[in-house]
């Protein structure tokens, strides 16, 4: 038998704590802040860390028990996903703009967080995706009107904004249990 919505929290915190600690290697960022983003890194590992820990213990789904229409919508939200984001990696290479890519690659994540929470049911990514999205909007901005980067305010937004959900999933499969 298995724990379906502590099996969902815990794979939350683990997809997340681990996007989490990637979000945080983007920015290059010099001492203080550099520690605090490695802090940051080891924080979000191991919420992914208890995230996989209650996936092993929810146990396995039943058989029978997917819903090949909710993966079938997820899987064409990842690949739409997938498919604008390299479109515009491509662009913005072939304009000599790399340093946008984690701005257009934020924006990206922050939108399909949208569409995949009715396909997850679980609404609350819906302010996680408008959040992310502004972090992609606010990096941009920052980058234009001042000598920060774009990838600094995004990797740190973005990280922060990730783990936060994590550690709320954690939150969340300790109030099921």
């Amino acid at each position: 038998m298995t724990d379906l919505p502590r099996r969902q929290a815990g794979l939350t915190a683990l997809y997340l704590g681990v996007f989490a600690a990637i979000w945080f290697s983007v920015p290059k960022a010099d001492p203080p802040l550099r520690s605090l983003l490695v802090v940051a890194s080891v924080g979000a590992l191991l919420a992914a860390a208890v995230g996989a820990v209650l996936v092993i213990r929810a146990g396995r789904r039943p058989a029978g028990g997917r819903d090949r229409a909710a993966d079938r919508r997820y899987g064409l939200v990842v690949a739409a996903e997938v498919a604008v984001g390299l479109i515009g990696a491509l662009l913005l290479a072939a304009a000599g703009l790399t340093s946008y890519l984690p701005v257009l690659v934020c924006a990206v994540v922050g939108v399909h967080f949208v569409p995949l929470a009715p396909v997850l049911n679980d609404r609350l990514l819906v302010p996680l995706g408008v959040a992310v999205t502004l972090v992609a909007l606010a990096g941009l901005v920052v980058d234009l009107v001042s000598g920060v980067s774009a990838g600094l305010v995004v990797g740190t937004g973005a990280g922060a904004l990730l783990l936060a959900y994590a550690v709320l999933a954690l939150f969340r499969a300790r109030r099921v249990a």
